[in-house]
C-alpha cells in the first residue's frame, strides 16, 4: 500500500477539543487536510477550530458538537458527515472516557457509558463512513495500554479498549483487500485529560479515588503533540499497530512473556 498523503484530503477526528485529538487536528491542518472535528464540549472545540482556521485559511474546518455516549446523536453526526462530505479519506476514532472503580463499585449504566463512547461510537462512525472511503484511505482506532493489559479497577475501560483492538485487527484484514489501511494505537502514559475527566463509580470511596488519581496522574508524562506525531507517522507508513511511549511498550512485552503474572511485575515497577 502506498504511503498516505494528507494534503487536500478530508480527515474526521473525534475528541478533537483537547489532548491527542486536539494535537491531531492541529497537525493535520499543518499537513493541509480538510477537517471534520467532533467534540462534546463546544467551548473547547470552538477554540481549537478557530485557531486552526486562522493558521491555515486554505483548508475547511467543520465542527460537530456531539455526545458519543448518545447512540442516536452519534448516528445523526455520522449521517451529517456523509451528507456534507461524500468522501472521507482518514477517520480517527480518538475520543475516549474512563471510569474509576472496581466492577462491584460501578453501576451497569456507568459501565455501559464507557463502552458506548469507547467502542460502540467508533463502530457506528466506521459503519456509516466506510462506504465513503476509497482505496488509499485510512482508519485509525485509538485503543489504549489497557487494550493490552487489564489492571484491577478498570474493567469497563479495559473491556471497551480490548473490544476496539479486536474490531480494528479484524478490519485490518478485511479492508486490506480494498486498499484501505487500518492502524490500532495503544497509548501509554500520555498527558491528557482522561484521568481528570474520568467519572467515579457510585460505590467508590472519594478519598481512595483522589489518592489513586494523584498516583496515576504522575505517570502521564508523554506529550500529546508527540503522540499525535507518532500516530500520523504510523498512518503515513500504513503501520497496523502503534504503541506510544515506554509505558505501553514495556507492559506489552511483560504481558507476552508473563501471560498470567505480568500485572504483579508491572505493579512492582510502578511502585519503584
Amino acid at each position: 500500500m502506498k504511503p498516505y498523503r494528507f494534503a487536500g484530503r478530508t480527515a474526521v477526528v473525534t475528541g478533537a477539543g483537547s489532548g491527542i485529538g486536539e494535537q491531531l487536528a492541529r497537525a493535520l491542518g499543518e499537513r493541509g487536510s480538510h477537517l471534520v472535528l467532533l467534540e462534546r464540549d463546544p467551548d473547547r472545540l470552538d477554540r481549537v477550530a478557530g485557531e486552526i482556521r486562522a493558521a491555515h485559511p486554505g483548508i475547511t474546518v467543520d465542527e460537530i458538537i456531539v455526545d458519543l455516549a448518545d447512540r442516536t446523536a452519534t448516528t445523526d453526526a455520522a449521517q451529517r458527515i456523509v451528507r456534507d462530505h461524500p468522501r472521507t479519506d482518514l477517520l480517527i476514532n480518538n475520543a475516549g472516557v474512563a471510569l474509576a472503580g472496581r466492577f462491584a463499585e460501578v453501576t451497569l449504566e456507568e459501565f455501559e457509558w464507557v463502552v458506548e463512547v469507547n467502542f460502540h461510537a467508533p463502530v457506528v462512525l466506521t459503519h456509516h463512513l466506510l462506504p465513503t472511503m476509497q482505496p488509499g484511505a485510512h482508519l485509525v482506532n485509538v485503543s489504549s495500554l489497557y487494550g493490552l493489559i487489564a489492571p484491577p479497577a478498570q474493567s469497563a475501560y479495559a473491556a471497551s479498549k480490548f473490544a476496539l483492538r479486536g474490531f480494528s485487527q479484524s478490519l485490518h484484514g478485511e479492508l486490506a483487500e480494498q486498499g484501505i489501511g487500518v492502524t490500532t494505537v495503544h497509548p501509554g502514559g500520555v498527558n491528557t485529560r482522561i484521568a481528570a475527566d474520568a467519572r467515579v463509580g457510585s460505590g467508590v470511596d472519594p478519598a481512595e479515588f483522589e489518592a489513586g488519581l494523584a498516583t496515576f496522574s504522575r505517570l502521564l508524562t508523554y506529550p500529546p503533540e508527540k503522540a499525535a506525531a507518532d500516530i500520523l507517522r504510523a498512518v503515513e507508513r500504513r503501520k497496523a499497530r502503534l504503541l506510544i511511549a515506554a509505558s505501553a511498550k514495556i507492559p506489552d512485552v511483560l504481558a507476552r512473556l508473563l501471560p498470567v503474572g505480568h500485572m504483579a511485575a508491572i505493579s512492582r515497577l510502578v511502585t519503584r
